[in-house]
């Protein structure tokens, strides 16, 4: 399947201060199939090294590090002769082999020449115990489950692709319902590959959610793995978010995961969930300013899944609610959509996204993003209900002098109202793409 990182990927391949590379990302989104495809499709060889339970690698990495020791071993395991310039070294499940990573400085300063490539989840590598990072001696990537318009091209729709981006509005228009119905099998299915790839293969709903399942228990267990005293934490919070979404202005709230509960009892959880990549944070901003980061309030914030697919399998919401308009889904269709929204917006790096709310009022704005060219304050609509009386007060009122103009996310086509613009939702990421 088609991922837009396999650009990225090029471009690191073909540069001149290129270093070892490192792909982030949470568990099943895609990391080993595109960077093998990625060594089959751009270089003469590959050498697959997954680390998983693999004693042989960690007896090889174990002592001191000699690079040219190090390639005499993976030649001889691999069978293969390993050449600069011809080969991708891909290390796999990286992060059961921790002195691999700790040894990419040294293949970045003796084998700069050396396509080097390594996977694995986010936590796990950042959780190195007794081995320190490579710091400034690494390229780094981060891979997510696959955007909407990545699920599009799995469908082979690539001409509805390039007409999103292209952002021809009339012609978009003309292919509203088409691209509608599709939005709303993507809310469904999601972007993790293993369930896009069963889906299209024969459209079983009941199959793709039993995947999602599958995934969900590999990230509870997973939590049971790496988290120790605070599995069950982590657990409360991981479990909450749902409900927390649930609520009309979604802010994450400590007296929701427990009763009483306070920052210090769960900060440790949610940032364990952050650093997972399971879960994404979008903290408040305080005002409409560049850097928006300078008026961050760290304390208030919400919570998201990785995947509104994922979304749907935790609530377990079914088919029928998500797939037909009008559906009884009626307090979940903003947390879903919000969710789908920043998703698609995390695909975009860098891209700044923060929500404004404002103290002692109900006023909020779903997102705040800062664009290089300028702040866009964001409103999501799940349908076509669409009065926008915050974006309305933020733009023309609280933040007048800003000079700013609004953005409405929702099920009608576009609309230029001077003050603000109204797109489909299905256009969002082709939209901030352009802003970039």
């Amino acid at each position: 399947m088609e991922r837009y990182i396999y650009k990225q990927l090029k471009e690191w391949q073909l540069s001149t201060k290129r270093k070892p590379l490192v792909m982030y990302g949470a568990r099943q989104v895609g990391k080993t199939y595109i960077l093998q495809a990625f060594g089959k499709e751009e270089f003469e060889d590959m050498v697959y090294v997954n680390c998983y339970k693999n004693e042989v690698v960690a007896q090889l990495f174990s002592g001191d590090v000699d690079i040219d020791r190090l390639l005499l071993g993976l030649s001889a395991i691999s069978h293969k002769k390993i050449v600069a310039g011809r080969t991708l070294l891909f290390f796999d499940e990286v992060q059961e082999v921790p002195a691999v990573v700790s040894a990419l400085k040294y293949f970045c300063e003796e084998k700069p020449d050396l396509h080097v490539a390594v996977a694995g989840s986010l936590l796990g590598v950042m959780n190195m115990h007794g081995e320190s990072f490579p710091v400034g001696k690494v390229d780094i990537m981060r891979l997510y489950p696959m955007s909407f318009e990545e699920f599009l091209l799995a469908l082979g729709q690539r001409a509805l692709v390039d007409i999103l981006q292209s952002c021809d509005w009339s012609l978009l228009s003309a292919l509203h319902p088409k691209l509608e119905q599709l939005l709303r099998e993507y809310y469904y299915v999601g972007g993790m590959p293993e369930a896009v790839a069963r889906y299209i293969a024969d459209r079983d709903l009941a199959a793709v959610r039993r995947i999602q399942n599958n995934i969900l228990h590999s990230y509870e267990a997973d939590i049971a793995k790496h988290t120790a005293e605070e599995t069950q934490r982590v657990r409360m919070v991981w479990q909450s978010i749902p409900s927390q979404l649930a609520k009309e202005n979604k802010k994450f709230v400590y007296g929701a995961v427990r009763k009483g509960a306070r920052a210090k009892d769960f900060e440790l959880a949610i940032q364990w969930l952050v650093d997972a990549g399971i879960v994404h944070k979008v903290v408040r901003t305080r005002n409409a300013l560049t850097p928006l980061k300078f008026y961050a309030d760290a304390g208030t914030f919400k919570l998201y899944l990785l995947d509104v697919g994922l979304l749907g399998a935790m609530t377990d919401v079914g088919p029928e609610r998500m797939l037909v308009d009008n559906s009884a889904m009626v307090e979940y269709k903003g947390a879903f959509t919000e969710n789908f929204v920043i998703c698609q917006l995390r695909t975009l790096s860098p891209l700044p996204t923060y929500y404004y709310s404002k103290d002692n009022s109900t006023m909020e704005v779903d997102f705040v993003v800062q664009s290089p060219r300028r702040i866009i304050p964001v409103e999501v609509k799940a349908e076509v209900n669409v009065k926008s009386k915050s974006l309305f007060t933020f733009v023309c009122h609280d933040f007048k002098s800003c000079n700013l103009k609004g953005l409405r996310l929702s099920m009608l086509p576009y609309r230029d109202q001077e003050w603000m613009e109204n797109i489909p939702l299905y256009a969002i990421r082709a939209y901030m793409s352009a802003q970039l």
